[in-house]
């Protein structure tokens, strides 16, 4: 509601002529409003008002022991500043409206990279010639998560590139954004977090990754012993039906040398 509010002042401040500023500040520091005058004009009495009520700003609560004045060019100051300080601030002195609208942001935290499918998969690949055959690769989906977050941008790059992103501008959510990756690529993968007055960044390197894949070498563990089980199974299976047609051949022999032998009697 209080940036729709500050869209409809961008509209129709400039329909009054009155001069705007925009200002971006993080919450828990402090942002000041700079009039341009280098020094007082005249006798003129220095009145900020804040919001659609035009309030006086040192009749308001939520600037309690929060203002700095400079007496000598207008300057305002706010500090330890919060959600509640979004909004049009107005200062009318020597016959010159001075309109600022100001968004406070919270700090974007440091997003969180996991996987989200750690088994290792397998995959099919075909040539250029069309012929197509199955193999085995290591990939993991990687997730990377923030939560309590508004007006952000949550972006994956390799190296410099970006990847794929996403954002979000009205409301407080979790955001995650899946990104498939192979352990073989030498690649490093980064995940940033953005908002007009903060930025943070969780780099992620797949060597690191695989390295604490303890799944993967469970997956090439399990692969390799599937595979001497195969081939035992195999060979006992060729080695017993070897034996079965060596001894059906010798009782054949067997039974023929005995018929001979009664015949001839």
């Amino acid at each position: 509601m209080i940036h729709k509010l500050v869209l409809f002042c961008l509209c129709i401040l400039p329909l009054i002529g009155a001069a705007n500023e925009i200002v971006s500040a993080m919450e828990g520091e402090s942002f000041t409003l700079r009039t341009g005058f280098t020094e007082r004009q005249a006798d003129q009495d220095i009145e900020w008002r804040f919001g659609s009520s035009r309030t006086l700003l040192t009749s308001h609560t939520v600037f309690r022991d929060r203002l700095q004045l400079d007496r000598q060019t207008g300057d305002l100051t706010i500090t330890n500043i919060n959600n509640e300080h979004t909004g049009v601030y107005e200062l009318n002195v020597a016959n010159k409206a001075l309109k600022f609208i100001v968004t406070v942001y919270a700090p974007v935290p440091v997003p969180v990279i996991t996987r989200y499918s750690p088994q290792c998969s397998s995959s099919s690949s075909s040539s250029s010639s069309s012929s197509s055959s199955s193999s085995l690769e290591l990939k993991s989906v990687l997730l990377c998560s923030v939560v309590n977050v508004s007006h952000v941008t949550l972006s994956w790059y390799k190296g410099n590139s970006l990847l794929s992103s996403i954002s979000e501008s009205d409301f407080r959510i979790s955001l995650s954004l899946p990104l498939e990756v192979e352990y073989q690529d030498i690649n490093t993968y980064s995940c940033v977090i953005k908002n007009p007055v903060s930025t943070q960044t969780t780099h992620l390197d797949i060597d690191q990754l695989c390295q604490t894949c303890s799944d993967c070498d469970y997956y090439w563990s399990q692969t390799a012993e599937a595979v001497i089980r195969l081939v035992v199974s195999a060979v006992v299976g060729v080695a017993a039906v070897a034996a079965v047609v060596v001894l059906v051949y010798d009782i054949r022999s067997r039974r023929a040398g005995l018929e001979w032998k009664f015949t001839k009697q």
